[in-house]
């Protein structure tokens, strides 16, 4: 990975630190996406300890606002030429439905939205790059996912479901994240961009911070650790194994596999490329 520029969002904890330090470790030049300066701040000088790497840069952006991921977008072209592997990694599952200050319901602004906008600005340094890779971490959650373009924004957030309110929400938003993997790379065919999605474990992460606190002390007993959880996101971006794979979906042992049938219907594919779209004044 060395001379290799990567972008990690949602770098600061969890998977996202993982991955950020491991890339490092390679030799990339890992930009850590944080919303809070001060967390951001010490993520960064903490991968560079871990890494034994001083090219760990923080760039900053609220990726529940699209202004925010926009600037982010800008900053990163105005800063490097290209961009080797963008890893849209951060998640959020909320206890109860937020609306962001832009009117989206929140896990659709961070969950899908985010990572949709902020890939298809930052195309142009993508391609530029010898070989691009686009990895979006999904779930397995996305087997319970389901798309009504009636209710995009979520309004019937999942009351039934207590004590994990978000987690309909959350699953569609990961059903979400293959649709547009999956586009993404029929979009990119031919060119030197690649688009995969992952489920990276079922991992005790930060994720579940706004879970009840029995519930986080069961995930910190039975779920695997997030060094564990990044394997799959290294691998995709880092192995020429992978190179020019594209379109596919990847489970935490790095092995290809089927996603759900509704993940594989390039119709609702491209119905919600076009919704999304819409969603952020792209066109």
């Amino acid at each position: 990975m060395n001379n290799k520029i990567v972008l990690v969002t949602g770098g600061n904890s969890g998977i996202g630190f993982t991955t950020v330090t491991q890339l490092a470790k390679l030799g990339a030049t890992v930009i850590l996406v944080a919303r809070d300066a001060k967390k951001g701040q010490a993520a960064v000088t903490q991968a560079k300890l871990d890494s034994g790497s001083q090219n760990i840069v923080l760039m900053l952006a609220d990726l529940a606002l699209q202004s925010d991921v926009r600037k982010l977008a800008l900053e990163v072209k105005g800063r490097y030429e290209k961009l080797d592997v963008l890893v849209n990694n951060a998640a959020i599952i909320p206890p109860e439905r937020l609306v962001t200050a832009e009117g989206m319901e929140m896990q659709l602004a961070v969950n899908h939205l985010a990572p949709f906008l902020l890939t298809n600005l930052l195309l142009e340094p993508l391609q530029k790059a010898e070989q691009g890779r686009v990895v979006t971490v999904s779930s397995m959650a996305h087997r319970s996912g389901k798309i009504d373009f009636n209710d995009i924004q979520q309004l019937e957030y999942d009351q039934k479901a207590a004590p994990a309110k978000g987690w309909q929400a959350y699953c569609n938003t990961k059903l979400m994240n293959i649709l547009f993997s999956s586009e993404l790379a029929r979009q990119l065919a031919g060119t030197r961009v690649t688009s995969n999605a992952l489920h990276p474990g079922v991992i005790g992460s930060n994720l579940w911070r706004t879970m009840p606190s029995f519930l986080q002390w069961m995930t910190r007993m039975l779920m695997v650790k997030p060094e564990r959880g990044s394997r799959t996101s290294v691998y995709l971006s880092s192995s020429p194994e992978v190179s020019t794979v594209t379109g596919k979906y990847f489970l935490d042992n790095c092995n290809q596999a089927e996603p759900t049938q509704t993940a594989r219907d390039t119709d609702l594919q491209k119905k919600l490329w076009e919704v999304s779209a819409k969603l952020v004044g792209l066109g």
